[in-house]
């Protein structure tokens, strides 16, 4: 996703610190957070299989930090942007730390998939851009705002997934606090200005292939949603849907080859 970034802009290949750096950040976040998850009210595979290898998200996790943090120092000199991120990130991860302060952040209510969705968009669209002192035209600012509103679509469906164990956890999100209609409205409205910033960009330099390229996954999301609400496999939501979001990068890749 990040090369799909560098490849709609043109800009500089941020370099190989970079995405090792993004890989081991990743690394680290997401084991982390599946370290502090230990339970599911709905009976889970990836909820089973966490808690009983902890020492192995652990270790993973220990491998992330240790990884972004030697990277983290030839890229020092973007180091307010690296941590920007790194702190969004933080953001999504704390409420299941065992610690009150916090523990406060769980009444947030649009936090939780706020929080991933920005952290996501940031990673793979604004952070390759600054660090290739890359100007933000509209085209890019469209772009991101088209990512944002795609991924937050995603994490719509993976928050109502999660919602009655969030409930458990005191955590608030819009998709706890919403109704079914609520959730729906909030879910389409998401895709609706994932399409219109997307149709934006065919104004702003950008050919109609590359647009529909882009159009693709929402178009998807938008069929699947009825069934994502009432499966809860494992494989669906950390392949089909998780894939969803890299998916136009990937035609890309495969176009461009």
């Amino acid at each position: 996703m990040v090369y799909q970034t560098q490849y709609l802009f043109s800009t500089p290949d941020p370099g190989i610190f970079f995405y090792l750096f993004v890989f081991f950040s990743t690394v680290c976040s997401y084991n982390l957070h599946w370290f502090l998850t230990s339970h599911s009210i709905k009976p889970s595979q990836r909820i089973q299989w966490a808690h009983k290898h902890k020492h192995i998200h652990l270790v993973l996790f220990l491998v992330g930090i240790i990884g972004s943090g030697l990277l983290f120092f030839p890229l020092i000199q973007h180091w307010h942007w690296l941590l920007l991120g790194a702190f969004i990130t933080f953001l999504y991860t704390a409420p299941k730390l065992p610690f009150e302060i916090f523990k406060k952040l769980k009444k947030i209510a649009i936090g939780k998939t706020i929080f991933l969705s920005m952290v996501w968009t940031y990673v793979t669209t604004a952070l390759p851009l600054l660090v290739t002192f890359s100007t933000f035209t509209i085209s890019a600012w469209l772009f991101i705002v088209s990512r944002f509103f795609l991924i937050y679509a995603i994490c719509i469906l993976f928050d109502y997934r999660d919602r009655e164990d969030d409930k458990l956890d005191g955590i608030r999100s819009l998709i706890t606090y919403l109704d079914e209609k609520g959730i729906d409205k909030l879910f389409f409205v998401s895709l609706i200005l994932f399409v219109i910033a997307t149709l934006m960009m065919y104004f702003h330099g950008h050919s109609i292939a590359l647009i529909i390229i882009l159009l693709i996954p929402g178009h998807i999301t938008a069929l699947l949603y009825t069934y994502a609400k009432k499966n809860n496999s494992d494989i669906f939501y950390y392949f089909v849907l998780d894939g969803l979001m890299m998916l136009s990068a990937l035609i890309m890749l495969v176009i461009s080859f």
